[in-house]
């Protein structure tokens, strides 16, 4: 069975995936396995765009997204779709005419209005079949964040991975949890507090994990689970200073943090 592996912490955001994909359907037809793809509207590829955070604590993560994989659209409509060893999902644009319920129901499969076929992701299997490795999107893809391959030979990887969908063959490595970080200063003294120990305590008082504020007063916990926790800050020759930190919304910028307050 093939899967894609796509490593959020190694995409850059070049969209290089998303273009050679255009390149590659766009006013071409790949029949048997597809037909073109609209040069609009459609991106069987796409690379999400987050922006986490809020000035001047922020991130951007970019998640690369790739469509139709996903073993739901066989259980619902397995009649339309290629047979094919590798398990990869196509969808028969012979078969799938008139079928725009599929496209209704599937994040990432397309309603093509102009030939009555619902459209998306195909693993390139056209390019496979004559030779390639890998689809076009993971051979552009300059940071080797995309990967793919037979499941067996990714299941290392598979097993640190988390789906979007629970039936896709597309999984996230580093897929972006919560970020919980602050300034810590002495205002009295007009200074940032520098090496300050930093706890991230859950709602049972455990320590989570622990940072030490940089040459800039900062800190951050990265890729924590979104949920309600306590930061407590030390300080040599301060009191100790406790926030409550409330993640499960949003990733969390405390703000600027006096001790001498």
């Amino acid at each position: 069975m093939k899967a894609f592996v796509i490593d959020i912490a190694k995409c850059n955001g070049c969209h290089n995936c998303q273009i050679v994909c255009k390149d590659e359907h766009c006013g071409n037809d790949w029949s048997p396995y597809a037909k073109t793809q609209p040069d609009t509207g459609q991106f069987w590829c796409s690379v999400e765009e987050r922006v986490r955070g809020t000035v001047p604590l922020t991130r951007i993560s970019y998640i690369p997204r790739i469509g139709a994989q996903t073993e739901a659209l066989r259980e619902y409509a397995g009649e339309v779709l290629m047979p094919r060893e590798d398990g990869l999902i196509v969808i028969d644009p012979e078969k799938a005419k008139g079928r725009e319920d599929i496209a209704e129901k599937f994040e990432g499969v397309y309603w093509n209005a102009e030939l009555q076929i619902p459209q998306g992701c195909t693993g390139c299997a056209h390019l496979l079949d004559n030779g390639w490795a890998v689809p076009r999107c993971v051979d552009a893809c300059p940071t080797d964040a995309l990967r793919f391959g037979d499941e067996d030979d990714l299941a290392e990887e598979i097993a640190q991975a988390t789906r979007l969908d629970d039936d896709s063959h597309v999984y996230y490595l580093n897929f972006p949890k919560r970020f919980i970080g602050g300034t810590v200063v002495d205002l009295a003294a007009d200074e940032v507090v520098i090496g300050a120990e930093v706890y991230l305590k859950d709602e049972d008082g455990k320590v989570v994990s622990l940072a030490r504020t940089d040459d800039f007063g900062d800190f951050i916990f990265k890729q924590v689970e979104p949920e309600a926790y306590r930061v407590e800050i030390k300080a040599h020759g301060f009191g100790k200073k406790a926030l409550d930190a409330d993640a499960r919304e949003a990733d969390l910028n405390l703000g600027t943090i006096d001790l001498s307050a």
